[in-house]
Protein backbone atom coordinates (compact mmCIF):
# COMPACT_ATOMS: atom_id res chain seq x y z
CA UNK A 1 0.00 0.00 0.00
CA UNK A 2 1.42 3.40 -0.95
CA UNK A 3 1.70 6.29 1.47
CA UNK A 4 2.83 6.63 5.04
CA UNK A 5 1.31 4.96 8.08
CA UNK A 6 0.52 7.34 10.93
CA UNK A 7 0.90 6.23 14.54
CA UNK A 8 -0.81 8.80 16.77
CA UNK A 9 0.40 8.60 20.35
CA UNK A 10 3.76 7.27 19.18
CA UNK A 11 5.52 8.66 22.24
CA UNK A 12 3.57 6.33 24.53
CA UNK A 13 4.24 2.74 25.52
CA UNK A 14 2.04 0.89 23.00
CA UNK A 15 2.44 3.52 20.30
CA UNK A 16 6.21 3.39 20.45
CA UNK A 17 6.30 -0.38 20.20
CA UNK A 18 3.80 -0.24 17.32
CA UNK A 19 6.15 2.10 15.43
CA UNK A 20 8.94 -0.41 15.90
CA UNK A 21 6.73 -3.32 14.85
CA UNK A 22 5.48 -1.60 11.69
CA UNK A 23 8.99 -0.61 10.66
CA UNK A 24 10.17 -4.18 11.13
CA UNK A 25 7.49 -5.09 8.56
CA UNK A 26 9.05 -2.59 6.14
CA UNK A 27 6.29 0.00 6.55
CA UNK A 28 7.15 3.72 6.39
CA UNK A 29 5.88 5.41 9.56
CA UNK A 30 5.00 8.93 10.59
CA UNK A 31 5.18 9.01 14.39
CA UNK A 32 3.28 11.79 16.17
CA UNK A 33 2.90 12.73 19.83
CA UNK A 34 2.36 15.92 21.81
CA UNK A 35 5.24 15.15 24.19
CA UNK A 36 8.75 16.53 23.59
CA UNK A 37 10.90 13.97 21.77
CA UNK A 38 13.08 13.39 24.84
CA UNK A 39 10.01 12.16 26.72
CA UNK A 40 8.99 9.53 24.15
CA UNK A 41 9.31 5.96 25.41
CA UNK A 42 10.78 4.91 22.08
CA UNK A 43 11.76 7.08 19.11
CA UNK A 44 12.92 5.62 15.81
CA UNK A 45 15.42 7.85 14.04
CA UNK A 46 14.20 6.53 10.67
CA UNK A 47 10.54 7.43 11.25
CA UNK A 48 8.99 10.76 10.25
CA UNK A 49 8.75 12.05 13.83
CA UNK A 50 6.57 15.05 14.61
CA UNK A 51 5.61 16.77 17.86
CA UNK A 52 2.00 17.84 17.37
CA UNK A 53 -0.97 18.29 19.70
CA UNK A 54 -3.62 16.18 17.99
CA UNK A 55 -6.41 17.76 20.02
CA UNK A 56 -5.99 20.57 17.50
CA UNK A 57 -7.84 20.14 14.21
CA UNK A 58 -5.12 21.70 12.05
CA UNK A 59 -2.48 19.47 13.64
CA UNK A 60 -4.54 16.43 12.61
CA UNK A 61 -4.66 17.66 9.03
CA UNK A 62 -0.87 18.05 9.02
CA UNK A 63 -0.39 14.62 10.59
CA UNK A 64 -2.64 12.80 8.08
CA UNK A 65 -1.36 14.49 4.91
CA UNK A 66 -0.03 11.82 2.55
CA UNK A 67 -1.05 9.03 4.93
CA UNK A 68 -2.70 5.75 3.91
CA UNK A 69 -3.31 4.14 7.33
CA UNK A 70 -3.93 5.71 10.73
CA UNK A 71 -3.45 3.99 14.08
CA UNK A 72 -4.90 6.18 16.82
CA UNK A 73 -3.38 5.28 20.17
CA UNK A 74 -3.26 8.88 21.42
CA UNK A 75 -4.99 9.46 24.77
CA UNK A 76 -4.35 11.17 28.08
CA UNK A 77 -4.48 8.15 30.36
CA UNK A 78 -2.78 5.93 32.93
CA UNK A 79 -3.62 3.45 35.64
CA UNK A 80 -6.50 3.78 38.09
CA UNK A 81 -4.61 6.31 40.19
CA UNK A 82 -4.54 8.64 37.18
CA UNK A 83 -7.90 8.13 35.51
CA UNK A 84 -9.78 8.30 38.81
CA UNK A 85 -8.48 11.82 39.48
CA UNK A 86 -8.23 13.22 35.93
CA UNK A 87 -11.64 12.62 34.37
CA UNK A 88 -11.73 15.92 32.47
CA UNK A 89 -8.29 15.34 30.94
CA UNK A 90 -9.33 11.85 29.89
CA UNK A 91 -12.52 13.16 28.30
CA UNK A 92 -10.59 15.73 26.25
CA UNK A 93 -9.04 12.89 24.25
CA UNK A 94 -12.34 12.86 22.36
CA UNK A 95 -10.95 15.83 20.42
CA UNK A 96 -8.06 13.71 19.16
CA UNK A 97 -10.20 10.96 17.68
CA UNK A 98 -12.84 13.34 16.32
CA UNK A 99 -10.34 15.59 14.57
CA UNK A 100 -8.29 12.63 13.32
CA UNK A 101 -11.40 11.08 11.78
CA UNK A 102 -12.34 14.36 10.11
CA UNK A 103 -8.81 14.91 8.81
CA UNK A 104 -8.53 11.29 7.64
CA UNK A 105 -11.62 11.64 5.52
CA UNK A 106 -10.52 15.01 4.14
CA UNK A 107 -7.03 13.73 3.26
CA UNK A 108 -8.18 10.46 1.69
CA UNK A 109 -6.88 8.07 4.36
CA UNK A 110 -7.67 4.48 3.43
CA UNK A 111 -7.89 2.78 6.86
CA UNK A 112 -8.31 3.93 10.46
CA UNK A 113 -7.65 1.94 13.66
CA UNK A 114 -8.89 3.13 17.06
CA UNK A 115 -7.61 1.77 20.36
CA UNK A 116 -10.55 1.58 22.74
CA UNK A 117 -10.57 0.07 26.22
CA UNK A 118 -12.26 -2.44 28.50
CA UNK A 119 -13.22 0.63 30.52
CA UNK A 120 -16.22 0.99 28.18
CA UNK A 121 -17.91 -1.88 30.02
CA UNK A 122 -20.56 -1.02 32.62
CA UNK A 123 -19.72 -0.95 36.31
CA UNK A 124 -22.84 -3.00 37.06
CA UNK A 125 -21.31 -5.98 35.25
CA UNK A 126 -18.10 -5.77 37.28
CA UNK A 127 -19.31 -5.69 40.88
CA UNK A 128 -18.06 -9.13 41.93
CA UNK A 129 -14.53 -10.50 41.93
CA UNK A 130 -15.70 -13.80 40.46
CA UNK A 131 -17.62 -12.65 37.38
CA UNK A 132 -18.31 -13.86 33.88
CA UNK A 133 -15.80 -12.62 31.32
CA UNK A 134 -16.97 -9.52 29.49
CA UNK A 135 -18.23 -10.07 25.96
CA UNK A 136 -18.53 -7.27 23.43
CA UNK A 137 -22.32 -6.98 23.65
CA UNK A 138 -22.04 -6.28 27.39
CA UNK A 139 -21.09 -2.66 26.67
CA UNK A 140 -24.79 -1.79 26.36
CA UNK A 141 -26.92 -0.60 28.15
CA UNK A 142 -24.04 1.79 28.68
CA UNK A 143 -22.58 2.85 32.01
CA UNK A 144 -18.88 3.14 31.19
CA UNK A 145 -16.01 4.05 33.53
CA UNK A 146 -16.55 7.69 34.40
CA UNK A 147 -14.39 9.97 32.27
CA UNK A 148 -11.97 7.70 30.43
CA UNK A 149 -14.49 4.94 29.62
CA UNK A 150 -17.15 7.32 28.32
CA UNK A 151 -14.63 9.00 26.01
CA UNK A 152 -13.67 5.62 24.58
CA UNK A 153 -17.28 4.52 24.10
CA UNK A 154 -18.22 7.78 22.36
CA UNK A 155 -15.16 7.53 20.10
CA UNK A 156 -16.13 3.96 19.18
CA UNK A 157 -19.47 5.32 17.96
CA UNK A 158 -17.73 8.05 15.97
CA UNK A 159 -15.68 5.39 14.18
CA UNK A 160 -18.82 3.38 13.47
CA UNK A 161 -20.70 6.32 11.96
CA UNK A 162 -17.74 7.52 9.89
CA UNK A 163 -17.67 4.00 8.45
CA UNK A 164 -21.43 3.62 7.94
CA UNK A 165 -22.25 7.17 6.81
CA UNK A 166 -19.03 8.35 5.17
CA UNK A 167 -17.37 5.16 3.94
CA UNK A 168 -14.16 5.36 5.99
CA UNK A 169 -12.64 1.92 6.75
CA UNK A 170 -12.49 1.76 10.56
CA UNK A 171 -11.48 -0.97 13.00
CA UNK A 172 -11.82 -0.81 16.80
CA UNK A 173 -10.17 -2.96 19.47
CA UNK A 174 -10.98 -2.84 23.18
CA UNK A 175 -7.63 -3.22 24.96
CA UNK A 176 -7.54 -5.06 28.30
CA UNK A 177 -4.62 -3.91 30.50
CA UNK A 178 -1.53 -3.97 28.28
CA UNK A 179 1.82 -4.40 30.05
CA UNK A 180 5.44 -5.20 29.31
CA UNK A 181 8.95 -3.75 29.14
CA UNK A 182 9.40 -0.19 27.82
CA UNK A 183 6.22 0.97 29.58
CA UNK A 184 5.39 3.35 32.41
CA UNK A 185 6.60 1.96 35.73
CA UNK A 186 6.60 4.97 38.09
CA UNK A 187 5.17 8.48 38.40
CA UNK A 188 1.45 7.77 38.83
CA UNK A 189 0.39 6.62 35.36
CA UNK A 190 1.67 3.05 35.64
CA UNK A 191 -0.74 0.11 35.65
CA UNK A 192 -0.91 -2.75 38.12
CA UNK A 193 1.77 -5.13 36.72
CA UNK A 194 4.41 -2.40 36.53
CA UNK A 195 3.35 -0.87 39.86
CA UNK A 196 3.53 -4.23 41.65
CA UNK A 197 6.91 -5.03 40.09
CA UNK A 198 8.30 -1.63 41.14
CA UNK A 199 6.98 -1.98 44.70
CA UNK A 200 8.50 -5.44 45.06
CA UNK A 201 11.82 -4.18 43.68
CA UNK A 202 11.79 -1.18 46.03
CA UNK A 203 11.07 -3.43 49.01
CA UNK A 204 13.82 -5.87 48.05
CA UNK A 205 16.49 -3.26 47.34
CA UNK A 206 15.69 -1.19 50.43
CA UNK A 207 15.31 -4.17 52.74
CA UNK A 208 11.98 -2.79 53.94
CA UNK A 209 10.27 -6.10 53.09
CA UNK A 210 6.72 -4.75 52.86
CA UNK A 211 4.54 -3.32 50.11
CA UNK A 212 1.28 -1.43 49.81
CA UNK A 213 -1.60 -2.94 47.83
CA UNK A 214 -4.47 -0.74 46.66
CA UNK A 215 -7.80 -2.21 47.74
CA UNK A 216 -8.27 -5.65 49.25
CA UNK A 217 -6.09 -7.39 46.68
CA UNK A 218 -9.02 -9.61 45.75
CA UNK A 219 -9.90 -7.58 42.65
CA UNK A 220 -9.63 -9.71 39.50
CA UNK A 221 -8.09 -8.61 36.22
CA UNK A 222 -6.51 -9.99 33.07
CA UNK A 223 -3.29 -8.55 31.65
CA UNK A 224 -2.12 -8.69 28.02
CA UNK A 225 1.58 -8.78 27.13
CA UNK A 226 2.69 -6.11 24.64
CA UNK A 227 3.74 -8.59 21.92
CA UNK A 228 0.23 -10.09 21.90
CA UNK A 229 -1.24 -6.60 21.69
CA UNK A 230 0.86 -5.74 18.64
CA UNK A 231 -0.08 -8.97 16.87
CA UNK A 232 -3.75 -8.38 17.67
CA UNK A 233 -3.64 -4.83 16.30
CA UNK A 234 -2.19 -6.11 13.02
CA UNK A 235 -4.73 -8.93 12.71
CA UNK A 236 -7.71 -6.71 13.51
CA UNK A 237 -6.65 -3.90 11.19
CA UNK A 238 -6.41 -6.39 8.32
CA UNK A 239 -9.65 -8.24 9.16
CA UNK A 240 -13.30 -7.94 8.20
CA UNK A 241 -14.35 -7.30 11.81
CA UNK A 242 -16.66 -4.29 11.75
CA UNK A 243 -17.74 -4.09 15.39
CA UNK A 244 -15.50 -3.23 18.38
CA UNK A 245 -13.77 -6.39 19.58
CA UNK A 246 -11.97 -7.43 22.75
CA UNK A 247 -8.19 -7.57 22.59
CA UNK A 248 -7.02 -9.02 25.89
CA UNK A 249 -5.91 -12.09 27.76
CA UNK A 250 -8.54 -14.37 29.24
CA UNK A 251 -6.20 -15.41 32.10
CA UNK A 252 -7.85 -13.81 35.13
CA UNK A 253 -5.90 -13.32 38.36
CA UNK A 254 -6.40 -11.40 41.59
CA UNK A 255 -4.08 -8.53 42.46
CA UNK A 256 -2.83 -10.70 45.32
CA UNK A 257 -1.95 -13.43 42.82
CA UNK A 258 -0.17 -10.85 40.68
CA UNK A 259 1.87 -9.85 43.73
CA UNK A 260 2.58 -13.52 44.45
CA UNK A 261 4.09 -13.88 40.97
CA UNK A 262 6.26 -10.77 41.35
CA UNK A 263 7.50 -11.96 44.74
CA UNK A 264 8.30 -15.38 43.31
CA UNK A 265 10.30 -13.78 40.49
CA UNK A 266 12.13 -11.61 43.03
CA UNK A 267 12.76 -14.54 45.36
CA UNK A 268 11.24 -12.75 48.33
CA UNK A 269 8.12 -12.81 50.50
CA UNK A 270 6.78 -9.47 51.68
CA UNK A 271 4.35 -8.16 54.25
CA UNK A 272 1.33 -6.58 52.54
CA UNK A 273 -0.38 -3.43 53.73
CA UNK A 274 -3.79 -2.91 52.16
CA UNK A 275 -4.97 0.64 51.46
CA UNK A 276 -8.74 0.30 51.23
CA UNK A 277 -9.15 4.03 50.50
CA UNK A 278 -6.97 4.00 47.37
CA UNK A 279 -8.43 3.89 43.83
CA UNK A 280 -8.97 0.25 42.93
CA UNK A 281 -11.36 0.30 39.98
CA UNK A 282 -14.01 -2.35 39.48
CA UNK A 283 -14.01 -5.55 41.52
CA UNK A 284 -13.75 -7.95 38.59
CA UNK A 285 -12.88 -7.74 34.89
CA UNK A 286 -11.81 -10.34 32.34
CA UNK A 287 -11.89 -10.64 28.56
CA UNK A 288 -14.30 -13.00 26.81
CA UNK A 289 -12.38 -14.02 23.68
CA UNK A 290 -15.14 -15.98 21.94
CA UNK A 291 -15.49 -13.44 19.12
CA UNK A 292 -11.81 -12.93 18.39
CA UNK A 293 -11.33 -16.71 18.28
CA UNK A 294 -14.27 -16.98 15.91
CA UNK A 295 -13.04 -14.26 13.54
CA UNK A 296 -9.27 -14.77 13.71
CA UNK A 297 -8.75 -18.28 15.17
CA UNK A 298 -6.39 -16.53 17.60
CA UNK A 299 -6.27 -14.87 21.00
CA UNK A 300 -3.50 -13.42 23.20
CA UNK A 301 -1.59 -16.41 24.57
CA UNK A 302 1.46 -15.19 26.53
CA UNK A 303 1.13 -16.56 30.10
CA UNK A 304 1.13 -13.81 32.71
CA UNK A 305 4.03 -15.42 34.59
CA UNK A 306 6.16 -15.35 31.41
CA UNK A 307 5.39 -11.75 30.50
CA UNK A 308 5.66 -10.54 34.08
CA UNK A 309 9.17 -11.96 34.49
CA UNK A 310 10.36 -10.10 31.39
CA UNK A 311 8.69 -6.95 32.70
CA UNK A 312 10.15 -7.36 36.18
CA UNK A 313 13.70 -7.84 34.85
CA UNK A 314 13.41 -4.72 32.69
CA UNK A 315 11.98 -2.56 35.50
CA UNK A 316 14.68 -3.85 37.86
CA UNK A 317 17.38 -2.61 35.48
CA UNK A 318 15.59 0.71 35.03
CA UNK A 319 15.14 1.12 38.78
CA UNK A 320 18.84 0.60 39.52
CA UNK A 321 19.86 2.92 36.68
CA UNK A 322 17.50 5.61 37.95
CA UNK A 323 18.81 5.21 41.51
CA UNK A 324 22.32 5.81 40.12
CA UNK A 325 21.06 8.85 38.25
CA UNK A 326 22.10 7.22 34.99
CA UNK A 327 19.36 8.64 32.75
CA UNK A 328 21.31 7.70 29.64
CA UNK A 329 21.06 4.02 30.49
CA UNK A 330 17.31 4.33 31.01
CA UNK A 331 16.88 6.08 27.64
CA UNK A 332 19.08 3.56 25.87
CA UNK A 333 17.16 0.63 27.36
CA UNK A 334 13.87 2.23 26.37
CA UNK A 335 15.06 2.31 22.77
CA UNK A 336 16.56 -1.19 22.83
CA UNK A 337 15.53 -4.23 20.84
CA UNK A 338 12.50 -6.17 21.98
Amino acid sequence: MSGLTLVAGAGGFIGGQLVRDLQEQGIAVRAVDCKPFEDWYYRSMSADNKQLDLQDKQACHLATKGVADVYNLAADMGGMGFIEHNKALCMLSVLVNTHLLMASRANGVSRFFFSSSACVYPDYRQQETDIEALKESDAYPAMAEDGYGWEKLFSERMCRHFREDLGLYTRVARFHNVYGPWGTWYGGREKAPAAICRKVIEAKVSGKNEIEIWGSGNQTRSFMYIDDCLKGINLIMNSNILEPINLGSSEAVTINQLADMAEEIAGIKLKRNYDLSAPKGVNGRNSDNTLIQKYLSWEPKTPLRTGLEKTYRWIYDQYLARERGDVGVVREAAAGAR
